[in-house]
């Protein structure tokens, strides 16, 4: 299902395709690509907060560890 997010920064409308209705993680303004960590329940946008570069790396770092001890 595809969900509209308006990009704080630019005002540009841009599309997320999800499987599920929650989600929360980074998203980048197709646009202006700017980052931002958002979290979303029932296909509703509830926070959409800045993110450096370096936090998102984090994230994605962190993220591959869980998927690591997942699989174990």
């Amino acid at each position: 299902m595809l969900v509209k997010i308006k990009c704080p920064k630019c005002d540009t409308e841009g599309t997320l395709s999800l499987i599920e209705s929650s989600y929360q993680g980074p998203y980048r303004c197709w646009k202006c690509r700017e980052l931002f960590t958002i979290t979303l329940k029932n296909n509703k946008l509830r926070s959409c907060e800045p993110l450096s570069q370096e936090e998102y790396v984090k994230q994605q770092e962190m993220e591959t560890l869980r998927a690591k001890f997942k699989k174990e």
